[in-house]
């Protein structure tokens, strides 16, 4: 077949529009129509003729063309070429048939495939895939399985091979987990055959546009007022601060928002294995690990990284998650001059993360005694916050706790807000209330010196804020 010329496409173009609109005297589309254009659920006959016009497609447009062009330029002239391409045929179809034909094929060249009806979907925070038939989404912290699915394994492996490129990076037999991120900053984990048992698993962890405030977590009961001005004081007093919590609990939604309490004059030094946080400050290094090569080779480790960072003037050192040796080298930081860094950890409770950093520690290969490793962690870390997502989806605050020093080998530790739990609702959800201990913090007094007006009514036990009830 011919290659379509630009001429060509915007004079039948002009046709197809006037046939659709001919032939269909509904202009607008209905909330029914709309929903039934999201998924892939063709018939059989559908699906063969979807692929035929994709091949035709392939062999009938410059595909090094279309990627000089904008994207949504782009997307209109694929629409245009498979208008064009299927009017052509006999297969008798509908308009409806014929938009999502159109679309999956749009989707195809330009994007993610079936994921990119779930992409466009603002209240998706997770897209696992299970395998090409089986793909399952989060919305407000609940899993529900969707209807999209992949035409085969190799379909699947396609779009694969399309995200990992895409940041130069691979993933085969020789290498078949990796760590990459989408063009809008979403975070993804991929595992393949043979480690994973029943296909290709994916999980994508969608890259929130609009940034999340303070208030917004505390609109959302994620905390109360009184924690929201602590931990502001927190962050401009230039205190080290270690986030805790489970898978999907919060942990670099906080860590973002808290970061955003950073003077806008100071450097911040970014350190990431999948770059996501979304730093707002003007003067920001952002710094990524990089996998080994083919060859085994080039593999920049966040170990390499922060050491690295130390020798780049920094004023605030930023770590999306300590997850082995590079715990050693964050501690060291925190203790030469680097106060008010910030790290996240996944552990269940604020003394599990302590116990979490101990071990990584001991992963750097530096034998060191055990009390020393927690001399270095007690006088490195100040605070640690623990966040957690309960079963009704909502993620809260649970613990704020400063850690005060040493008493013999063991490392001490003082609650100043919590979260207790009082049971679920008739609507499922869970009932609570924040409030203070009544512990007023060893760290009040060098935030007073540093300007930093904190009431001390923030540490009175008698007041509570009730979580919020949906």
């Amino acid at each position: 077949m011919d290659t379509f010329t630009q001429s060509d496409i915007t004079n039948h173009a002009n046709s197809i529009d006037t046939e659709i609109h001919s032939n269909n005297t509904a202009a607008h589309d209905t909330e029914g129509e709309s929903n039934a254009l999201t998924g892939n659920n063709l018939t059989p006959q559908e699906s063969e003729f979807k692929d035929q016009i994709h091949q035709q497609l392939l062999k009938a447009v410059d595909l090094a063309l279309i990627n000089t062009l904008t994207e949504q330029d782009a997307r209109e002239q694929i629409r245009q070429i498979c208008q064009q391409l299927i009017a052509n045929s006999s297969l008798p179809i509908n308009r409806l048939i014929r938009k999502k034909i159109v679309k999956l094929i749009e989707d195809e060249v330009m994007g993610l495939g079936p994921l990119e009806s779930l992409l466009a979907d603002p209240d998706v925070a997770d897209i696992l895939v299970n395998g090409p038939d089986s793909i399952f989404v989060e919305r407000k912290g609940k899993l529900s399985k969707t209807s999209v699915k992949f035409s085969s394994e190799a379909h699947l492996r396609n779009i694969v091979d399309r995200i990992v490129s895409s940041v130069g990076r691979r993933i085969d037999e020789s290498s078949p987990m990796v760590d990459a991120r989408l063009k809008d900053g979403s975070r993804v984990n991929i595992i393949i055959p043979p480690l994973a048992i029943d296909g290709t698993m994916m999980s994508i962890r969608r890259f929130t546009v609009t940034r999340l405030s303070i208030e917004n977590l505390i609109g959302l009961g994620t905390l109360p007022p009184s924690a929201a001005t602590l931990l502001k004081a927190i962050v401009e007093g230039r205190l080290n601060v270690l986030v805790s919590g489970g898978t999907g609990s919060g942990k670099t939604t906080l860590l973002n928002i808290l970061s955003g309490f950073i003077p806008n004059d100071e450097r911040i030094v970014t350190i990431e294995d999948s770059a996501e946080l979304q730093m707002q400050q003007q003067h920001i290094v952002r710094l990524e690990t990089r996998p080994a090569n083919i060859e085994g080779k080039g593999e920049v480790t966040q170990r390499e990284l922060v050491k690295n960072s130390l020798r780049m003037r920094p004023d605030r050192i930023v770590i999306g998650e300590v997850r082995g040796g590079e715990a050693f080298d964050m501690l060291q930081a925190m203790n030469t001059g680097h106060d008010g860094s910030l790290t996240t950890v996944h552990a269940n409770t604020p003394r599990d993360s302590l116990s979490r950093v101990e071990n990584m520690v001991m992963m750097s290969g530096i034998d060191l005694p055990v009390k020393t490793v927690r001399q270095q962690i007690a006088s490195a870390v100040h605070v640690v916050i623990q966040i957690q997502r309960f079963e009704d989806g909502c993620r809260r605050l649970v613990s704020i706790q400063e850690i005060n020093g040493m008493e013999g080998e063991v490392v001490t530790m003082s609650e100043l807000m919590c979260f207790q739990r009082k049971g679920i609702s008739e609507s499922g959800a869970v009932l609570g209330a924040f409030k203070a201990t009544g512990i007023v913090p060893g760290f009040f007094d060098q935030l007073t010196q540093r300007g930093i007006d904190l009431p001390i009514s923030l540490f009175d036990p008698n007041k509570e804020w009730s979580a919020k009830d949906e």
